[in-house]
């Protein structure tokens, strides 16, 4: 199994304050934000780690290299920053198995993406979305929401909802059969942002009958987007090393 990293994008947001950098380069707690995702990525059973660089390539690609830890890397370049699901598509030709997703701003503490593989292997599923349990729902408009059942079986996916459907939160931290390339053409473009969005791409495998779960990867979940995110952040990771 390889592992995707999405990092191409530039984060109008977060850009007032850190305007020099790759968001996914920002210093936290002694490290980048995409280096939490590397070494989550060290200890998995993964042969290969893409990283899609776009904005600020360059500073990513000089930072790692090609080795990270023991884990090999190749660079994919995102010419246009049109979204996830374009970044996914710039990298069929280079994943020819199943794959880990992640996304290059997003934080967990203590996640279980060992856990999320295991699972998503025992039970053969086409696909499984990292979810996280929120006791403030209006975080999930952040992201985007699921409407599952019993059996953690996912039948709905919304992105950035208004009203939330319970109070799981999804992430973009997903474990997917390499069969997914083939809905990335069947995707709507989303009529608000204007590109194909990740909860609509997994939402074309459903409707097309495939089995798609929720695992709970971590208790908490930061997705950088503004300076309120980081300082959040910041302050928690800070605690727990007090």
């Amino acid at each position: 199994m390889k592992a995707l990293i999405l990092a191409g994008g530039r984060g109008s947001r977060i850009n007032e304050i850190y305007k020099n950098i790759n968001k996914c380069l920002m210093p936290l707690n002694g490290k980048t934000i995409i280096e939490y995702n590397l070494d989550t990525i060290k200890d998995l059973d993964i042969s290969e780690v893409i990283i899609v660089v776009g904005y600020k390539a360059e500073e990513i690609i000089n930072k790692f290299g090609n080795n990270y830890k023991g884990k090999r890397i190749k660079y994919v370049i995102q010419w246009e920053q049109r979204g996830l699901v374009n970044a996914i598509e710039y990298c069929k030709e280079l994943i020819d198995e199943d794959f880990l997703l992640l996304l290059g701003d997003e934080l967990f503490f203590r996640p279980d993406h060992n856990g999320m593989l295991r699972k998503f292997q025992e039970i053969d599923v086409f696909a499984m979305c990292g979810v996280v349990p929120v006791s403030d729902i209006k975080k999930i408009s952040n992201t985007y929401s699921i409407f599952l059942n019993d059996k953690n079986t996912i039948y709905r996916l919304v992105e950035k909802p208004d009203k939330p459907f319970n109070n799981f939160m999804g992430t973009g931290n997903c474990v997917f059969k390499k069969e997914i390339f083939q809905y990335i053409e069947k995707t709507p473009i989303n009529y608000i942002r204007k590109e194909k969005e990740l909860p609509d791409l997994i939402q074309c495998a459903i409707d097309d009958g495939r089995v798609v779960k929720s695992y709970n990867i971590s208790s908490n979940y930061f997705n950088i987007n503004s300076k309120e995110d980081m300082d959040e952040a910041l302050t928690f990771f800070e605690g727990m090393n007090n």
